[in-house]
């Protein structure tokens, strides 16, 4: 395997065009380049409390109004934050390439405002409200939500349909998104950590088929080793490149 590449665009680039079924998954790296910040690490403080503290199942139970507060305060800034060119880049190359998946650990909704499609929200998505009494889910897209909690029609209080600290994964996305590991040519590995499982075992179920794993990330990873082509490079750099005519 290699780690690096004298011109990792052209190499991409060739695996794409050769590819019938390409995979992506995307992390917070991706769009903290539209200002989007990450919540987590360093700095990653609101208020006093930590993203650790206030995602989690229990904190919700504890304090429904302050976990609210929180979601409330991320949806005013996302709703601020605009599709960058790794994002166009990415609903563009859906556009040429016969199978593609595109899975997300971004609850932002970035992608579907930039035109990708086949979106599997891994953690999912900050603007579903979910029910805990009738588990209804339906769609809000407001910044700001004037009742905390809100409530389902039901009167049940609502929580934000995003996956919690602690919590599984929806099987059905995420069984999607092994299918298409296991199924890809080409998986692209943009502006994740690599940190959080299960997510971060898509690579090794890729690899494990037999596709060439590329990962883009301007940091060095737990997986920068072991991918066929790791490229120090930001979103928005190296994702343009990858749909020129090389």
């Amino acid at each position: 395997m290699h780690a690096f590449q004298s011109d990792p665009a052209e190499t991409v680039r060739e695996w794409l065009a050769a590819a019938s079924s390409v995979a992506v998954l995307t992390g917070a790296g991706i769009s903290a380049e539209s200002g989007i910040p990450t919540f987590r690490g360093p700095g990653g403080l609101w208020r006093t409390y930590r993203a650790e503290y206030l995602a989690t199942p229990q904190a919700f139970a504890r304090d429904p109004h302050l976990s609210w507060e929180w979601y409330n305060w991320r949806r005013g800034i996302i709703a601020t934050a605009e599709p960058n060119t790794g994002h166009a880049a990415l609903a563009e190359l859906e556009r040429r390439v016969p199978s593609f998946t595109l899975a997300t650990q971004n609850v932002d909704g970035l992608h579907d405002r930039a035109g990708s499609r086949r979106i599997l929200k891994v953690h999912g998505d900050i603007w579903t409200l979910r029910c805990t009494a009738c588990t209804r889910e339906w769609s809000d897209r407001r910044p700001s939500l004037p009742e905390l909690p809100p409530k389902c029609e039901c009167g049940g209080l609502a929580r934000p349909g995003v996956v919690w600290f602690g919590e599984g994964l929806p099987e059905d996305v995420w069984s999607a998104a092994v299918d298409a590991a296991r199924a890809a040519d080409v998986l692209l590995v943009v502006g994740t950590s690599a940190l959080v499982y299960p997510a971060a075992g898509l690579v090794q179920l890729a690899q494990s088929a037999g596709a060439k794993v590329a990962e883009i990330n301007v940091a060095e990873t737990p997986v920068s080793a072991m991918v066929d082509l790791s490229w120090r490079a930001s979103a928005t750099t190296a994702l343009p490149q990858l749909i020129q005519s090389a």
